[in-house]
């Protein structure tokens, strides 16, 4: 019989097998338009994915990324040409995608469908771990950072996304699922857990974060506001309505931008071994 973890993963899988993050923006007649408009919409919505990132960094290095979904920053990584290249996803919807993205350039890596917990590659195969919003979503993130550091080299780099738990996105949850459905008190690890995105998704503080990388002989973390806070783009598919669309109308968002911009969703850990 499968343990709590086990099915809570089960039902991680199916959630991103049944549609892959992002793949709203995935719209044209040929899988080829669909997968260059999500791409273009993804960067037109996060810019900041290529300051963090740093993909011509990778040029003769060996690269993984942990979480590949739809496959547009692996491409990003194949064109930097690393000396190999190598990308895992929970979902086989994941691996499909993004095998077919390179191979529409010519471009190859060594994919897999695989479990962040248990990374499929040796001890101090990789210089950069790459991983942007997946980490988090694992039910045991603290083994998948152990995971990053063990398959990195000495020196090597960890480039993560994680989200942060004091964000815009999480105080926008609490009024809805906690203040509006009569349960105030109700703490944002659970509502992040049942109400953001796949079963069991987490948050985390600065403070908290440090204690995962801990391990890594330093580390740097700064959060940055994201579409989500701001309400842009097709954020919300979870939580259509009415609010949903007075808030998009109503939402200040010279104000988040000027005055909250400590309260972002995104915190961007780089952290060396």
């Amino acid at each position: 019989m499968q343990d709590d973890q086990g099915l809570l993963k089960d039902s991680i899988h199916d959630f991103w097998n049944e549609k892959s993050c992002g793949e709203v923006y995935a719209t044209g007649t040929t899988l080829k338009e669909q997968l260059e408009h999500q791409e273009a919409e993804r960067y037109r919505l996060e810019p900041q994915i290529f300051r963090f990132a740093d993909f011509a960094g990778g040029a003769g290095k060996d690269v993984l990324e942990i979480g590949v979904g739809m496959g547009a920053d692996h491409l990003q990584w194949a064109r930097a040409r690393p000396r190999t290249l190598a990308g895992i996803d929970l979902t086989e919807r994941g691996i499909d995608f993004t095998r077919h993205r390179l191979s529409i350039y010519g471009l190859s890596s060594d994919l897999r469908v695989a479990d962040a917990e248990n990374l499929p590659f040796a001890a101090d195969s990789f210089d950069i771990v790459y991983s942007y919003g997946v980490l988090h979503v694992s039910p045991d993130t603290p083994r998948t950072v152990r995971e990053v550091f063990r398959v990195l080299k000495p020196g090597g780099v960890a480039k993560v996304l994680i989200y942060h738990k004091w964000s815009m996105v999480g105080y926008m949850l609490w009024v809805r699922y906690g203040l509006l459905a009569l349960r105030p008190f109700r703490g944002l690890s659970d509502i992040y857990a049942e109400h953001l995105e796949s079963p069991g998704t987490k948050a985390y503080t600065i403070s908290e974060a440090r204690e995962l990388f801990s391990q890594f002989r330093s580390v740097d973390i700064h959060i940055e506001l994201g579409f989500g806070d701001l309400l842009q783009g097709e954020v919300g598919q979870r939580h259509r309505g009415i609010l949903l669309r007075m808030a998009k109308a109503l939402w200040p968002r010279w104000f988040i931008r000027r005055v909250m911009t400590k309260h972002g969703m995104g915190m961007f850990i780089t952290a060396v071994k």
